[in-house]
This record gives structure tokens, sequence and C-alpha cells, in this order.
């Protein structure tokens, strides 16, 4: 019989893993958003 309980504890790690990883990829491209804005509104020179 399979080890129920080890299969859903390696998926659920790794779904955490990956909401952390999705999470941390949105806040940088936020940033990105925020700082290509930011030399948008720069004045040249």
């Amino acid at each position: 019989m399979n080890d129920y309980e080890e299969m859903y504890k390696a998926l659920f790690n790794k779904i955490t893993d990956v909401i952390e990883e999705l999470k941390e990829v949105q806040k940088q491209t936020e940033e990105m958003y925020i700082n290509a804005d930011d030399k948008k509104d720069a004045p040249e020179g």
C-alpha cells in the first residue's frame, strides 16, 4: 500500500515552495513596473 501521508507532504511542500517563488517574482515585476514608470516621468538631460 502507498504511503499517502508522505506523498501528501511532498506535494504540500512543493506547492508551498512554488507559491513563495511566485510571490517573489510578482514583487520583482511590480518593482520593475514602478521603476520603468519613474524613468518615463524623469526629466531628460
